[in-house]
Parts: C-alpha cells; structure tokens; sequence
C-alpha cells in the first residue's frame, strides 16, 4: 500500500532533517538575523540571477496571503482561476490579510488562465467606480491545482495583461519545483523576467518538514512587508529552523532533483494507467499530480487494497506522488489494476 492523496503526507528529506539537527546546536541571532536565514537570500539571489527580498515564513496559507496583502488594497480584486488553492483552500486568509480585498475567480481548461479571460474579466469590472472592488493583483498557479504548467511565453502575456491593466503579479509556487524540474528552464524565466511581482516559494511539498518563503523581485515593494509578517504572527524567533530547511532544500539542486523524482513517479503512474482499458486521464501529467477517470471497480479494488488517494464528486481520482515515492509503490498499484 501507499498513500497517493497529496505530497503532503510525506516525510522531510534526509538532508532537510540533518540541517535541522546541526541548526539546533549553539546560539544564533532570532527573527532572522542568523547565518542560516542570510545564506537563504543569498542562494535565491543566486538561483533567480537577481536581488531579490526574501521572507521564510511556516506555511503555504500563510505566504500567499501576506504576499497578497503587499498588492492588494482593502477595496482591491485579486483576479485567480476557479480552483486555485487561494480561493477554494486557504479559509478566508488572503481576504483577512488584505483587510478585505475579494478573490475573483475565473475559468479555465486545465486548471490555466488566459490573457483573454484576465482581460475581459477587467473589462467588466467598472474600473474607476466607486462602488466597485478595483482589480489590484493577479495570482497564478505554478504548478497549478490540475497538474498543470505555465510556459515562460503564457506567463509573460497574462502579466502583460495584468500590468496593462494596473494589477501586479502573484505566484502561488507551493509547487514551484515541480513546475521547473518539468519545463527545465531557468526559474528566472517564469518569474521576473516574465514580469512576476512577488512568489510564494514552497518547501513543505518539495521536502522540507514546514518551510516556504515569500520572494519578492522588486525588493522596494517589500518595504513594508516585514511588519505585516509580525503583525501576522509569522516573524519566528527561532527562524534559523526554518531558514536551515530552506538551505538545505536549496543546497546544490537538491530542490529540483526531489522534484524530478515526483514528477518522474507520475510519468511512471499516468504510462501506467493510461495503457489499462476505461483509464483516461483528466488532464496533461506535467507536474506530480494525476487527475484520472477511474471504474468504479478499478477505485474500489485500491482502496480495499489500502492505497490512498482522493475521489472527487465527479468520480475523478487525485493521485500525488512526491519526492519521496518509491516506484514500487506505483508498480504495486498498477498491478493490482492490471490483475483486475
């Protein structure tokens, strides 16, 4: 058995775990004034070939939503698709921290927006009405919640569309990793060079134990960032615990090469069910999410065999695999599929 319901029930990374043991000997400076947290912003400055503003913070939820609350006003819009984690997953959050700023949601095929869509979307919204939420910021996916990608060439236009019309970009990067192992580009060129105001970088996923930072491309419109993340409750004393997971995950590639691994799982599970007979997937493989449209039999056979994953009301089954997957596992469900 193995459970596939989300690269959240795996464990941290060996190398993750042994920066925290070293990290938890002697004393260092708090709330971020450590080695640790120095060398996190000196590595991303490294890894995006630009300076950028970095701030750990200890979860997803918590990222997105200040990242936002630096573009958004209290009266602003945060344009983002129908089912991305910040409108459906993350509890009222990123309107919280905007001090009230209303997520609108769009649609769109695979789990992706369009320029088109962003643009008439503004078009409707009665900029300039005063009794209308302004459009303020852009939130994408990357990866997005279908297990999807963005190419460097479909974010530059939707940030085009977004700063033609006045709003600021955010990227919601809880699989950041993923997304880069796949299209094997610089980070750069889905980020800043795209145009991409602020990423909510995620290690938790990747294998750390509970680390993300907030990177910010333009470091002037971080300048009050750091009260805000007090204010929240999420400047750590101890931040060297987190910063040290962000070190090591960053350390020499190791970021990409588990997220290689994760993405390397799926391609082995989706060949696998797609050669099976009324097996199809519901969207392209190209992070380590697989949404597939299972028989009810096929569904039930897993589950009374004590693999894990999720069933959605439209009968559509989430697997996620992670860095830590093993291709046994995959292989073990497959042939209880094939055996059926």
């Amino acid at each position: 058995m193995h459970d596939f319901r989300s690269d959240n029930v795996a464990g941290a990374a060996p190398q993750v775990m042994t920066a925290l043991a070293t990290a938890a000997t002697g004393t260092a400076a708090p709330y971020g004034n450590d080695p640790w947290t120095a060398r996190v912003t000196e590595r991303l400055c490294a890894i995006f070939e630009t300076e950028v503003a970095v701030f750990p913070v200890a979860t997803g939820t918590a990222a997105n939503a200040l990242a936002l609350s630096a573009l958004v006003p209290p009266f602003g819009a945060v344009l983002c698709h129908e089912e991305a984690h910040v409108t459906v997953d993350e509890c009222g959050a990123p309107e919280f921290f905007t001090a009230g700023g209303k997520l609108v949601p769009l649609p769109g095929d695979h789990g992706k927006l369009t320029p088109e869509v962003v643009t008439r979307c503004v078009a409707k919204a009665g900029v300039g009405v005063v009794h209308r939420v302004q459009p303020a910021a852009l939130s994408l996916s990357q990866a997005t919640e279908a297990g999807t990608v963005y190419r460097p060439a479909e974010v530059e236009a939707l940030v085009e569309a977004a700063h033609a019309n006045g709003m600021a970009v955010h990227m919601d990067g809880a699989r950041f990793a993923n997304a880069i192992a796949r299209l094997g580009c610089a980070p750069a060129d889905v980020t800043w060079r795209a145009g991409v105001d602020v990423l909510t970088l995620g290690g938790t996923k990747g294998g750390c134990l509970a680390a993300e930072a907030v990177v910010f491309f333009n470091p002037a419109m971080a300048e009050d960032f750091g009260y805000g993340r007090k204010r929240a409750g999420h400047l750590v004393s101890k931040m060297r615990f987190l910063s040290a997971q962000l070190d090591a995950w960053l350390d020499d590639g190791l970021w990409l090469r588990l997220a290689a691994h994760a993405n390397a799982m799926a391609d082995r599970l989706a060949a696998g069910l797609t050669a099976l007979p009324g097996v199809a997937l519901a969207h392209p493989v190209e992070a380590n999410e697989l949404f597939v449209r299972l028989p009810a039999p096929a569904a039930e056979a897993l589950e009374a065999a004590g693999y894990g994953f999720y069933r959605w009301d439209d009968g559509t089954a989430r697997f996620v695999t992670a860095f830590d997957t093993p291709a046994s596992a995959v292989d073990g469900l497959l042939a209880i599929l094939r055996a059926l």
